[in-house]
Formats: C-alpha cells, structure tokens, sequence
C-alpha cells in the first residue's frame, strides 16, 4: 500500500510498511561485529536541548555527554514515549506501551516470560546487571507497609537481570528505600513530609517529592550519587574478577527528575538553576563510567549508549527565567505529544565499529533497542509477541542504505509521526501542560486535530490541520490503522 500522491512532494512519497505484527519479530540475517560489553545510561527527564553537542546555546556544560557525540554518533531524530513508565516498557520489551495495562502500583507491567533486552543478551552469554529506577512495577505490594521478610517479585530479577540495585519508581514517588535483587535493603518505616522549593517556577519542580514513608537513613540527596558509585564498582569488580563472558550494566538514573538535588560541587555551576546543576551531575556520572570502562581497559570492547525517556520539565516561565531552552527549539515538555514531550538525546560510541563525530537524522526509537541487540548478537526474535522493535544496527555503525529502517512512529495514542510528517489527534497538550500552562493558540483544538510538516517546521508553529485537510485524513486513518494493530498485540 502506497500513501496517494499528494503527499509526493514531502518524503511520504514511498509506501507505508507495517510496522507492528503480532505473528512475527524482526528476524536478524547479519550478526554484524562480535557481541561487546553494552552499558545503556538512562537519564530521567533530561531535554533535546539541555546538552551542549544538541544545542550551543545552552545554559548547562555538558562536556562528558559531548565526549560520546565526539567519539561515536548523534542521533537527532530519535523518540521515546511521552513519560517516563511507557518509555522504560518500551525500551526493555520491544512493544509498544499503549494499552499496555500502565497500573504500575498494582502489578509488575512485564508479563512472565516476556522478552526483554536483559533476558536476550543474558541468553547469549552476558552477565546483566540493572542499577537505578525501575518504575514498571512489582507484583502484589502494599506501599502502605512494604514488607521486607517478602521477595518484591515482578522486578528487574524477573526479567533477565541477574543482578539490581535500586528504587521502585521516581525519586519524588514514596515509599522511599533501596531494593537489592528482589529484596527490601532497609524497609519504610519512617515518615517524611512533602517538599518544595520556595522559588520553583511550579509547586512540582525544583526540590519537589511527595510526602510518604522513608527507610531510616535514606536520604534523597544521596540516591544518584549512590548509583554512579554502585555502578563503577560493578565494572570495576568484574574486571578485577577477570570474567569472560561480556556484561551488560543498565545504569536508570533517578536524575534530572525532581526532586532537583545537586550535589554541592555544582549547585551554582550552571545557567540554569538547581536543573541544570542537577544535569551537570548527570553529566558527571557519564564521565566517571567513561573513566571506568578506559581504567579497565573495557572502552575499546563497549557498546556506550546515553539517551534519555522523555522530555524535560521545563515550563515557559523557566525559559523566561533562566534563558534556557532545555527542549531546544522543539514545542512542549514532558507530557506532551508535542517534539519536546518525546525527541530525545540518543548518543552511542563503540570504538573500531562506530565511526567517531557522526550525525545522522535517521527515525529512531527506544522501542528498536531489543531487535538492534539481537541484530548484534545474532539472535533471533520470537515469530509473536506484537514486536515495535527495529534492527538499527546499521543506523549506529554509519552504513549507508536505500531505505530507512523505521519511516514511521506511533505516538503514544493519539499521534502518528510518518516520514517528515505528524498528525495529532485532538491536542498535542499533555496533562502537565494542560494543567500549569495556560496556551491560548490551543483555544478550540480538543476537538480538531493538529498536522505539522516537521522538516519546515521543527517547532510545530504553523498547524496545517485546515489547510491539508486530505494529508490530515490519510493520517488519520494510518494512526487508527496503527492503534488496531497494537491493541490487538496485547491480552
């Protein structure tokens, strides 16, 4: 099936392709280099914009992030979903979250026995460690009093690690307290109020995190710090232990989500407030695990990947304040279906196999890490399971092609992003803008729709919905083609 004409002129001139089967995965044919260590570094909230290799007018240095878009390649057209727990689901299993069941307090998102980037590489001879904020969920826990003589099951351990370190979800999300494997380090027992900043452009940024239980001696300031040095001893001690069978370390950062909590060698050190000194810590833990991997000897055999799970929390009056654009030139922030909602950082260095200062504008999504780790290992994915997961591989090791590997998204559940073009339906606004911002150009829209032609309009500033009224139609029938396919994909 071929898009009509009209959209000839714009890159949707090719035809469409399916890009969700719930009979088949993607199945790898070229095994491509010899399996290397992979650490993926997730940032947690972190900008299109708040790097300095995406945007030279920033207000925060980021020269460790940087090192990576030197020393390997940078993605600009790359997409996660528009919050945090979808974007994690995503990257770990390959599917696409909507309709996913996202009632992580109830129960753990993952099915039993479903695929994940953890258990794929563990069942090709890694050894796969998580540290950080897991955020998909446990089965069967009462917050209320979380009992430490129970295993958390549901959990990282559950699904393909063999090791975690780490807390359940956002760092402004009680109860407060560490999980190690699949169990309770020190349970909840103690009670913190809510915390603000009193000069926080909104009651929920700044040093914001909800009132709740608390382990005893958990303190929030010592939680990312807590990770980056939980992850260097990780690489440090299997070096030291000489094992030959590669790793894989997931490093989920609780940073820069609020509570925004900079450790004292960079409160003041950015332009733009306790976020961006909070993102200069992130910035800093990126470059101790890249000192770690060159101590060791490990850089030259590692697969190093930063990105980030959605946009910032950034509004318009911190902008104003700050003359920060932490989402760049890209509309809205986290929430959003807008580009700044979801288009992220994506960076990955691999020396010998990445080419070194590399950019390319190719469509990318955290969905497409599980086949693009198969296509490395050579494995092969299972025939079912409703796979939104693409082989990449190519993407990452600069090889030129014919045709891209992914011309189309679905975003989340109400927009479609297909070649240069993206329809939403209704209103971009997400919950969070809806709620703070007051926009008055989304006067009247609820009900309409918005279409935009992103390699004109990066912003999203000139909404074509009335004026391309027929390539509007076309996609909307593509985006409720597509929301049948993946729901179909789910029990």
């Amino acid at each position: 099936m071929s898009l009509p004409s009209i959209f000839k002129p714009a890159s949707l001139a090719t035809g469409l392709v399916s890009f969700y089967s719930c009979s088949g995965g993607f199945v790898n044919n070229d095994p491509g280099p010899p399996n290397p260590n992979i650490v993926i570094i997730l940032a947690d909230d972190l900008g299109y914009g708040d790097a300095s290799c995406y945007n030279s007018e920033s207000g925060i240095p980021t020269p460790n992030i940087d090192r990576i878009a030197q020393k390997g390649i940078r993605l600009t057209d790359a997409y996660a979903h528009p919050w945090c727990v979808p974007s994690r689901y995503g990257l770990l299993t390959g599917k696409h979250p909507w309709n996913s069941k996202l009632n992580w307090r109830e129960q753990s998102l993952i099915e039993p026995g479903q695929l994940t980037i953890a258990s794929l590489l563990r069942r090709n001879g890694y050894y796969t460690a998580m540290i950080g904020k897991w955020h998909l969920g446990f089965d069967s826990v009462n917050w209320e009093k979380v009992n430490p003589d129970e295993p958390m099951k549901g959990g990282p351990v559950d699904h393909g690690f063999d090791y975690f370190y780490g807390i359940h979800a956002s760092l402004d999300i009680p109860p407060y307290f560490y999980i190690e494997n699949d169990r309770v380090v020190v349970p909840p027992v103690n009670y913190t109020g809510e915390s603000r900043s009193p000069d926080a452009t909104r009651p929920t940024s700044g040093r914001f995190w909800r009132s709740g239980n608390i382990a005893p001696g958990f303190t929030h300031e010592e939680v990312d710090p807590a990770f980056a040095e939980k992850s260097v001893e990780f690489i440090r001690e299997y070096h030291q232990k000489a094992k030959e069978e590669p790793f894989f370390l997931y490093l989920s950062l609780a940073s820069p989500h609020t509570p925004w909590l900079p450790d004292a060698l960079f409160k003041g050190q950015s332009g733009a407030g306790s976020y961006g000194d909070f993102v200069m810590q992130v910035d800093n833990t990126v470059g101790r695990i890249i000192d770690i991997l060159e101590q060791t000897g490990y850089d030259n055999e590692t697969l190093l990947i930063f990105t980030s799970d959605n946009g910032p929390l950034w509004y318009i009056d911190d902008v104003s304040k700050y003359g920060h654009r932490a989402a760049g030139d890209l509309r809205g922030m986290k929430n959003d279906v807008w580009e700044g909602g979801h288009r992220i950082p994506f960076l990955a260095q691999w020396p010998g196999f990445i080419p070194e200062n590399i950019t390319r504008d190719d469509l990318f999504s955290l969905d497409d890490m599980l086949a693009t780790l198969a296509g490395i290992t050579g494995d092969r994915l299972p025939e079912s399971g409703g796979l939104n997961s693409f082989n990449q591989l190519a993407v990452l090791l600069n090889r030129q092609m014919t045709e891209p590997v992914r011309e189309k998204i679905l975003i989340y559940d109400n927009a479609i992003r297909y070649g240069d073009w993206k329809f939403i339906e209704g209103s971009g606004e997400g919950p969070v803008s809806k709620r703070w911002i007051n926009d008055s150009s989304l006067i009247g829209m609820d009900t309409a729709g918005e279409f935009y032609n992103l390699s004109e309009d990066i912003s999203e500033k000139n909404n074509l919905y009335f004026d391309e009224p027929e390539r509007a139609r076309v996609l909307k029938n593509e985006l409720d083609e597509m929301k049948k396919q993946v729901t179909g994909c789910f029990p």
